[in-house]
């Protein structure tokens, strides 16, 4: 009996972990206007007003409507966004795509038929406002342990 309550613990000790990298979803038919944080990834098939931050990767699916800031490691826009983007890894935007706004990005991808109307600035020495953004709360955590 001890052995299968040290399986549950490892089993439980792992399902939180996963919890932590999680993948949140604003839904077609759905509509947010506020800001947006999370440290997971984020999939956007409804529309968003607002700012979207994320430590992950944002996914604008093909029914996906952004309008404001996008904030993120990597990201795959599918449909149609209008904002200020800034990536800190790579952004993709998809044949379906429609992006008008700046784009501030180390890579860039954009397959045949997507639509970008806009400046792009593609900078490593650069820091973008997300990678200062993340910096600065890391520097507040530390402080926060000491």
């Amino acid at each position: 009996m001890a052995s299968n309550k040290k399986k549950d613990n490892k089993k439980m000790a792992k399902n939180s972990e996963t919890d932590h990298a999680s993948i949140n979803l604003i839904g077609a038919g759905t509509t947010i206007k506020g800001e947006v944080n999370s440290s997971g990834d984020i999939r956007i098939d409804g529309t968003l007003i607002g700012p979207v931050t994320s430590k992950g990767k944002i996914i604008v699916g093909n029914t996906g409507f952004v309008e404001g800031e996008i904030a993120c490691q990597n990201a795959d826009i599918f449909g149609k966004v209008d904002a200020k983007v800034e990536v800190e890894e790579l952004l993709s935007l998809k044949s379906t795509a429609k992006l008008s706004g700046e784009i501030s990005s180390d890579k860039l991808s954009i397959e045949p038929g997507a639509v970008f109307t806009g400046t792009c600035t593609m900078d490593k020495d650069k820091s973008s406002h997300f990678v200062q953004k993340q910096k600065e709360e890391k520097k507040l955590q530390e402080e926060e342990i000491k």
